[in-house]
């Protein structure tokens, strides 16, 4: 069975339908980020250390929030012994 391609306007709504799913799927987390202008980077906090400095620069980092895909905790599996 042949299928008709998509015209623009369809590829269009798909296109928005994919980007208005992906930021309902985002939300606000805690993150540290780093005080320097020129330095872009940022750390979770869950992952970050208590006097947390710029994995970077090694600049002082302050807290933040940003909108992140959420994450999705792994649980490895034990050695039978």
């Amino acid at each position: 069975m042949l299928q008709r391609p998509r015209t623009c306007k369809e590829g269009w709504k798909y296109r928005l339908a994919a980007s208005e799913d992906a930021k309902t799927a985002l939300k606000p987390t805690r993150i540290w980020k780093c005080r320097n202008a020129d330095c872009r980077a940022w750390v979770r906090e869950e992952f970050a250390t208590p006097n947390q400095a710029c994995p970077l620069c090694g600049g002082p980092m302050l807290r933040s929030m940003k909108h992140l895909p959420p994450l999705q905790n792994k649980v490895k599996a034990r050695a039978k012994s």
